[in-house]
């Protein structure tokens, strides 16, 4: 459906006044603050989470190194893929369309992952104390996809009972032998969490009975070790994931984070944590039930202040044990264990914007999307690299929203939001992200500037194409990205049409802030 049509079938909309010269500064974001994750499983090749659509058999591999499933998970859940090609010329270029940006390649499988320090054939068998394999030549795939790409480079340590002394304490001989290789091919680590999610240390393969104080103990080993082995590294964490939010999992063997930080003190430059407003269908089964969410729920007030309430809780918890630290979101997506059905739509998009704007309304200062291009919530399709709706989110927001965040006002409505930053690349120039997440209203900007607008839409909700002002967005010859062109629109009102959004460019807003 067009958006004049759009504009046209919905009653008369409510008025919204727009102050962009005069909206204050309240804050910066780092120029990476858009970022996403690969999955250091897509680099070894293994089993990750099953994309609902898939009709192979997930136990059906050659490499037995890659068929564990994380330590009390149902195997079905996952299906197994060969090792993601990061010099896929498609890949490359769609990625570094993002950049500056950082790659985060961790995950639940990286805790057990054994680095091959050698050219010889790969192992067929990880040794003891490990779940997976990653070769020198992987590795040294994933250090050049992000050179190539103008990303930089974050991931987290193995720390499986591999890992460990006689006394089950972590020892840094397999770390040193990983980063010793990445600077021999030229690779720098930017940021590292020491384990990927230790709240559930159990399920990446940490020893029984691990909790707070084994936690501190091994980072006590780890922060003096990498401080000297890679000084410009900015040392994140926790890492927790789960809590705070209306998803936990205590079932599990959860370490509570608070726990974590009473046990290390303020041993972090940044304070990281995940966040998942829910689990997906895939897990959301048995116990795991009500944490699930539904496709009806997508555009609900509820669900999108999610990553708000979630953030509210890490940030007291940051403020008590940690004050000052920046905060980091170094894996998010719509829904933990590969995403839900719609993740891969446009519907999940209002989702992903408006937890951009969110963030980087209160402070947060990265992040980092789970997936860039594995299962049902990767921002491009796993198999052909198509970008997904969320991508061409993606690429607008990086198009348009500059580091200087500014106050866009009060929304009269819980399903209009509204977020502004300083225009990119522009002086004195504003950006407006206005989501409109009514199904049914639409609502009207009053703009005392002229402006460009960039209108998201789709015919169905639940489509895996998005329109731009109309025009379906897709790759030409030679994946050559689209110009992205915004639609002349003079002072005066703009209607938002329901269950659209629309980023307004107004270079003429004449902002002190954004100078």
């Amino acid at each position: 459906m067009g958006l004049a049509l759009m504009a046209s079938t919905v009653a008369a909309a409510q008025a919204v006044a727009v102050t962009p010269g005069t909206m204050p500064r309240i804050g910066t974001v780092d120029e990476r603050f858009q970022s996403f994750n690969i999955e250091m499983l897509e680099v070894t090749g293994g089993r990750f989470w099953k994309p609902y659509a898939s009709q192979s058999d997930a136990a059906n591999s050659s490499d037995s190194s890659a068929r564990s499933a994380p330590v009390g998970m149902d195997p079905s859940l996952y299906e197994y893929r060969k090792p993601v090609h990061l010099d896929n010329p498609r890949l490359r270029k769609l990625a570094q369309a993002l950049a500056p940006a950082y790659v985060r390649f961790s995950g639940t499988w990286a805790n057990s992952t054994y680095f091959q320090d050698s050219d010889g054939e790969p192992m067929k068998t990880p040794p003891a104390g490990f779940n997976g394999v990653l070769t020198r030549a992987q590795w040294k795939g994933a250090v050049d996809f992000a050179h190539a790409a103008n990303l930089g480079l974050v991931t987290s340590f193995a720390t499986s009972v591999g890992t460990r002394d006689s006394a089950g304490v972590w020892t840094p001989a397999e770390a040193q032998k990983f980063l010793d290789y990445t600077h021999t091919v030229g690779g720098t680590i930017a940021a590292a969490e020491f384990m990927n999610e230790p709240t559930f240390a159990a399920i990446g393969g940490a020893p029984k009975g691990y909790d707070a104080a084994a936690f501190a103990r091994d980072l006590a080993v780890f922060k003096p070790y990498v401080k000297k082995a890679e000084p410009k590294m900015v040392l994140l964490g926790p890492g927790s994931v789960m809590e705070g939010g209306k998803v936990t999992l205590p079932s599990m063997g959860m370490i509570k984070t608070e726990d974590l930080l009473r046990a290390t003190g303020d041993a972090f430059d940044g304070f990281s944590f995940h966040f998942y407003g829910a689990v997906s269908e895939r897990c959301a089964k048995g116990p795991g039930a009500v944490a699930g969410t539904t496709r009806d729920a997508a555009l609900s007030a509820d669900w999108l202040a999610r990553t708000e309430g979630t953030e509210a809780f890490y940030a007291e918890l940051r403020d008590r044990y940690a004050p000052g630290k920046p905060l980091w979101i170094t894996e998010t997506a719509d829904a933990a264990c590969g995403g839900d059905p719609w993740a891969k739509t446009f519907l999940d998009s209002f989702r992903y914007l408006n937890q951009l704007g969110t963030m980087a309304k209160h402070g947060v200062q990265v992040v980092m999307h789970n997936t860039l291009d594995a299962s049902d919530y990767g921002l491009l399709d796993e198999n052909t690299y198509e970008p997904r709706p969320n991508y061409w989110s993606a690429l607008l927001w990086h198009k348009l929203m500059g580091t200087t965040v500014l106050d866009a006002g009060t929304s009269p409505s819980p399903d209009l939001h509204l977020y502004a930053q300083c225009l990119r690349g522009s002086q004195g120039g504003v950006a407006l992200l206005a989501i409109n997440a009514d199904r049914k209203a639409s609502y009207t900007l009053q703009l005392p500037v002229d402006a460009d607008r960039y209108t998201l839409s789709a015919a169905e909700l639940e489509s895996g194409h998005v329109d731009l002002n109309g025009v379906t967005l897709a790759l030409g010859t030679g994946d050559q990205l689209p110009a992205l062109k915004g639609k002349s629109l003079r002072a005066g009102n703009a209607t938002l049409a329901p269950a659209t959004i629309t980023f307004l460019a107004m270079p003429k807003a004449a902002n002190a802030a954004c100078r």
